[in-house]
């Protein structure tokens, strides 16, 4: 082989890599219509807005349901865990080591009520923050360190009333507010993918 053959089968490699760039987008929630619609399910609403946008069906398989696109030649597989919330770990992992996903290249999208409604923030890690959803992933992946994507839900409601909050259903005045920041979800998605976690967060935390 002379040096111009193997530059270019050398190139070509690289390419057919680039193109493989996988990434695994893991949307939190519980399955069943009577959670359907409920704040605690942000992550399962976030992921139906990108497959509605991408025209893109979801199919149920091994722990979950799955839809996957391409964006600029990074794949993008979309995760809707079926363990319900406290078990989402179980999926996650499952998913990571079928497609041999590495820990930097997943994107946890969650609730979370530490922020005011609407709140949109990235982070590449830290700790489950009292969700059980990210606490058993923690668990099970052995480790906090991993980029997570934190929807604010905010946190009004009245003492000793925090899961009728999280498992209750949007006001209407919240729903308007919801399809724009599914707009900007979509785009904080992609760009995980394109352009990496601190350009991301660079440009979408704090907006």
């Amino acid at each position: 082989m002379n040096w111009l053959t193997h530059f270019f089968t050398k190139n070509k490699t690289s390419e057919n890599k680039e193109v493989m760039k996988k990434y695994l987008i893991v949307g939190l929630g519980n399955i069943g219509a009577e959670y359907v619609n409920t704040r605690h399910n942000i992550g399962f609403k976030v992921l139906d807005y990108v497959a509605q946008k991408e025209s893109l069906p979801f199919e149920t398989a091994k722990l979950g349901a799955v839809a996957e696109y391409s964006v600029k030649g990074r794949k993008l597989i979309l995760l809707k865990p079926n363990t319900y919330m406290n078990l989402s770990g179980k999926a996650v992992k499952y998913w990571m080591e079928k497609e041999n996903i590495a820990k930097e290249n997943i994107l946890v999208i969650t609730d979370d009520l530490n922020l005011p409604f609407g709140t949109l923030r990235i982070k590449a890690k830290g700790s489950d923050g009292g969700h059980n959803g990210l606490k058993n992933i923690q668990l099970l992946l052995n480790t906090t360190e991993y980029p997570r994507f934190r929807f604010g839900i905010s946190d009004e409601f009245k003492k000793g009333q925090q899961v009728d909050y999280v498992l209750g259903e949007w006001h209407e005045a919240e729903k308007v507010t919801l399809m724009e920041r599914f707009v900007m979800a979509k785009e904080i998605i992609e760009s995980f993918a394109l352009a990496g976690l601190a350009n991301t967060m660079n440009s979408f935390n704090g907006k």
